[in-house]
């Protein structure tokens, strides 16, 4: 059941998942033109409520979803080289790192949180975003598609991250922008945080625990932080 109402509440946390396209990342203004451009090649009509429904998940499983529309004999794997080859062209919009976002990480790192990225995205996509925006060193772990069977909603990815970084899923918090997203942290039985655009939309809302518009006003504090102001010390920013 959501609190959104208690969401300057601390929540104390071991270890924070975060999604990354459109959590860390903005990536869906980049990410809906590669596809447009991959639909458009094969005479395919693609609306906004289609591409909506993209939002993390793998790419093979939405090609899979629509390859009889690409003709009988297309297969996934080509499919998808020819969405990987579009990816490399040199118009398509850039990808920036999320507002707060860095500040947001270094607090949790420095306060004793775990740090992990589950994605829908491959590791090289994953890997190269995460550098070009300066956070990959935040991190200790990233579950991408190669990683699990199943993407989301399947939990599967977010558990990994948990075994990978010795944690229960309950010490766990979630951060996500996309239902499938959400949907796979509460099956893990982690704690989520609906973030950005997710954070203004009400069906969204209704699958987290808690919803913040900037990641960097999320009330998350690592284990250590309350014996720090238990003992009167103060709390770290």
């Amino acid at each position: 059941m959501s609190d959104h109402g208690d969401a300057g509440t601390p929540v104390t946390a071991r270890a924070a998942l975060f999604d990354l396209d459109g959590t860390l990342i903005d990536s869906e203004p980049r990410s809906r033109a590669l596809w447009r451009r991959l639909f458009a090649l094969h005479h395919i009509d693609c609306g906004e409520d289609m591409l909506a429904g993209f939002s993390g998940r793998r790419s093979r499983e939405v090609i899979e979803e629509h390859l009889a529309r690409f003709g009988r004999h297309a297969t996934a794997d080509q499919v998808r080289e020819e969405l990987i080859a579009l990816n490399g062209e040199p118009d398509l919009p850039p990808v920036r790192l999320v507002p707060g976002a860095d500040r947001f990480l270094e607090r949790l790192r420095r306060n004793g949180v775990a740090l992990a990225v589950v994605t829908s995205g491959g590791r090289s996509y994953a890997k190269d975003h995460l550098t070009r925006c300066g956070i990959v060193g935040h991190f200790s772990t990233v579950v991408s598609a190669e990683d699990v069977t199943h993407g989301k909603p399947d939990p599967e990815g977010y558990l990994l991250a948990c075994r990978r970084l010795g944690v229960a899923p309950g010490e766990a918090v979630v951060f996500e922008d996309s239902t499938a997203g959400l949907r796979a942290g509460r099956r893990a039985g982690a704690r989520c945080f609906a973030v950005g655009q997710a954070a203004r939309t009400p069906a969204l809302c209704r699958l987290a625990d808690h919803a913040v518009e900037d990641l960097a006003q999320a009330p998350v504090v690592g284990p250590a932080e309350p014996s720090r102001r238990r003992s009167g010390t103060g709390a770290a920013g």
